[in-house]
């Protein structure tokens, strides 16, 4: 195995990223190695190399989201994780390692813990297969905040509702296919021009978020279908009419969940439980967390087609060249699609 591969590595803060060889590392105890064939891109990651945010020291290598093949594993790897040879896709834990460079996805090469990774059928591609692991684990870390159990076996109740304000974003479609797969009746917002494919992921009803009626309009459905609707998730950081939403439909008693960190100053309705999105903090609980996510719930609905990557993607030319240019993009606004780097 060769001591060396291509890494975008991020010098300084602001960047532009500089690709170049750096050293191969070598799995700790529960790590896998992976070789990287594809690579999607998140808000984080432009906000990482911009911004510094999460960053403790230069240089560093971001990103979150691969797709490739095990090429090597650490001592303590359990049987069930994926082993070498194994196509895999897997979340790269570059923001809890605050930019640290042998965990980020921008290389060729990365280490991941094992519990983050989630073999492939033969009918997902590699490009499929990286629009999976930050969506998949934020919606997740929503469910567990709304007190949803990690269990196989869950089902919502009856006529039981979730709002999912924008519902084409890549969370967003994520968060209604696995909503719809626990058994909630599911209101989504997002553009005209993706309601037809919102609702083949599952979506009951969905509402263009430009209609300056939008609020009024879910509460009518919802009150029409009589569906108890006291969840709601923010995947695009529009607290105020999802709040608005949940108030006007319970009252008290409501939860919502975000993607976009809370601030001191952030508006408030008096009843709804607003939180940000989160894994459990502690180490043991969230490699628990994370197993079940990926080797449990995702490598199930995977095997069985019944979860498909989504939302649509897009290939970013250029290869670690084009990580600049991809970021810059998304940074000016995608819509119904993930851009996808192939390296």
């Amino acid at each position: 195995m060769s001591t060396e591969h291509l890494a975008a590595i991020l010098p300084s803060k602001g960047g532009p990223l500089s690709v170049e060889p750096r050293p191969t590392p070598t799995p700790g105890p529960n790590e896998l190695l992976i070789e990287v064939n594809s690579i999607a891109l998140n808000p984080i990651d432009y906000n990482m190399r911009d911004k510094g945010f999460m960053i403790a020291s230069y240089p560093a290598v971001v990103g979150s989201d691969i797709a490739g093949t095990v090429i090597s594993t650490g001592s303590s790897v359990p049987s069930d994780a994926p082993q070498v040879g194994t196509r895999v896709a897997a979340f790269a834990p570059c923001f809890l390692k605050r930019g640290a460079p042998d965990y980020g996805a921008f290389q060729k090469k990365v280490l991941v813990p094992s519990a983050n990774a989630v073999p492939l059928p033969d009918q997902v591609s590699f490009n499929e297969a990286a629009l999976l692991p930050m969506a998949v684990q934020t919606t997740w870390a929503g469910w567990y905040s709304m007190g949803i159990p990690c269990d196989m076996t869950f089902k919502a109740g009856p006529n039981q509702g979730m709002l999912i304000w924008g519902g084409a974003s890549s969370v967003g479609s994520t968060a209604i296919q696995t909503a719809h797969l626990l058994g909630f009746k599911v209101y989504a917002t997002a553009s005209t021009k993706h309601h037809d494919y919102l609702k083949n992921l599952g979506a009951k009803r969905i509402f263009d978020y430009k209609d300056e009626n939008v609020i009024a309009s879910i509460v009518k459905a919802v009150r029409e279908d009589q569906v108890a609707l006291y969840l709601g998730y923010d995947a695009v950081g529009a607290l105020q009419p999802c709040e608005e939403v949940l108030k006007r439909l319970n009252g008290d008693g409501t939860k919502l969940v975000t993607t976009v960190p809370l601030r001191a100053d952030s508006p408030k309705i008096a009843g709804v439980d607003t939180v940000f999105v989160a894994a459990p903090a502690d180490e043991v609980q969230r490699t628990e967390f994370s197993r079940f996510v990926f080797g449990e719930w995702l490598q199930g609905k995977l095997a069985t087609g019944a979860f498909k990557p989504c939302p649509g993607l897009r290939v970013v030319e250029g290869g670690f060249e084009g990580l600049d240019r991809g970021l810059d993009e998304l940074r000016k606004g995608v819509s119904g699609v993930k851009l996808v780097v192939e390296v």
